[in-house]
């Protein structure tokens, strides 16, 4: 019973505290699974990441589900899945009250303006632990994940070809298999 209730509690602070999504929930996440309690390890965080990018739905969502799964089975699944929803739906009822009411004042304008660079700054040190965990193996970099980052950089970049990320994605998912048959 502690442990659905941390796994809830962890998931509780995830969703009120990540502000700008997914990808800024991340660097809370890692904190919680990976330094707090040790639920998972930094490659197993790694490959969560994955899972949770390749999974349709919220990237934070799916990593509750895959963290209570992993630590509680299903009713770890619920706890952390209803932890990390909750405070989103809280204060989307209140947000949406008070912007409907307020959304012309000059003073909420400007506390969204202070916001969104914040946003920016957690997903951009979110993106660059996730890269450092992708092109090392803690042992030395990989040179193979470097090349699909560039890749996949510069054809998401690319305004003449745009390659969504679903089909990078998939190219990715393929290369890493040809890599694999390659070195077995």
């Amino acid at each position: 019973m502690n442990l659905l209730f941390d796994l809830f509690i962890s998931f509780f602070q995830v969703g009120l505290f990540s502000i700008g999504g997914g990808y800024a929930a991340m660097p809370l996440i890692q904190a919680q699974t990976v330094d707090i309690h040790s639920w998972l390890t930094a490659v197993e965080f790694a490959n969560l990441v994955t899972i949770a990018e390749m999974t349709p739905g919220p990237i934070a969502i799916n990593s509750a589900t895959f963290v209570g799964m992993k630590v509680a089975g299903i009713p770890g699944v619920v706890v952390a899945t209803l932890g990390n929803i909750l405070p989103s739906v809280i204060i989307m009822l209140i947000l949406a009250r008070l912007y409907e009411k307020y959304s012309k004042q000059t003073l909420l304008k400007r506390v969204l303006e202070g916001v969104r660079p914040v946003v920016v700054s957690a997903i951009f040190v979110a993106g660059i632990s996730l890269l450092q965990l992708a092109l090392s193996s803690f042992t030395a970099p990989d040179l193979f994940a470097a090349g699909i980052f560039l890749v996949a950089f510069i054809a998401m970049n690319n305004k003449k070809v745009p390659l969504g990320p679903i089909i990078l994605l998939i190219l990715g998912a393929f290369a890493g298999i040809g890599r694999y048959l390659i070195l077995r």
